[in-house]
């Protein structure tokens, strides 16, 4: 089964400025040089295909010794604020023309390797019990409002239920996205119309939006990395 990273960095960005590539804790170049260090040890993948317009990111991309990293330069008008999603969907869809696409961001640093083979294993195993994707997501078991009520229990029947009884809602959280490419190519779509749903804890589910974000992750990683000193 082949599997093709899509990692796409784009210059710019409107809520935090140069963040894919921005000094984070102890990384220089950021979120990016962690997300590249994490994908080179999947052995699974087979190509890692960083999608940018960013010469900066290039250039950076240019000194590492990553064997199936591929560097694909994406015309900016595929790079701005008014690029939809679906668009780059169907990029995506034109550059890797078979096998199974493994799409991911920067901005999810607490996915890790070791969830991205977890994640490809029940991928594959989804695939024999008749799914066709994969997605990560964050449950969500609290009391969910609309204005017009609740939405995810019965407030006629019991006002306020134990979380722990109310059926659980599921939020997509970008880490991951996994479908093969005819699902790309015949749904303009990265999951198709039976994904598996892949849950993800409340860190390895934290995807850096805000400046908040930012600061949240970085005071993790920074815990993180100064338990692994301890530890060496």
């Amino acid at each position: 089964m082949k599997i093709t990273c899509f990692l796409p960095c784009r210059k710019g960005s409107q809520r935090i400025a140069n963040k894919n590539i921005r000094p984070f804790s102890n990384y220089q170049y950021g979120l990016l040089e962690i997300k590249l260090n994490q994908l080179a040890k999947v052995q699974e993948i087979d190509e890692i295909i960083l999608s940018t317009n960013d010469e900066e990111i290039i250039n950076y991309a240019s000194t590492l010794d990553i064997s199936n990293l591929i560097v694909d330069v994406r015309d900016d008008r595929l790079c701005s604020n008014q690029t939809s999603t679906d668009e780059l969907i169907e990029y995506a869809g034109k550059i890797v023309q078979e096998g199974h696409i493994l799409w991911t961001h920067v901005t999810s640093p607490f996915i890790t390797e070791e969830v991205y083979t977890k994640a490809i294993a029940e991928y594959a195993a989804g695939l024999k019990a008749h799914y066709d994707s994969l997605m990560t997501v964050s449950t969500i078991n609290g009391f969910i409002w609309n204005e017009g009520g609740p939405v995810n229990y019965d407030y006629t029947n019991e006002k306020w239920p134990r979380t722990q009884t109310i059926s659980p809602l599921y939020e997509i959280n970008s880490g991951i996205f996994l479908a093969s490419t005819n699902v790309y190519h015949e749904r303009k779509d990265r999951i198709g119309d039976r994904p598996l749903f892949y849950e993800t804890s409340t860190i390895e589910s934290l995807d850096i939006d805000w400046e908040e974000d930012w600061k949240i992750a970085e005071a993790i990683m920074n815990q993180v990395y100064n338990e692994e000193l301890k530890i060496r």
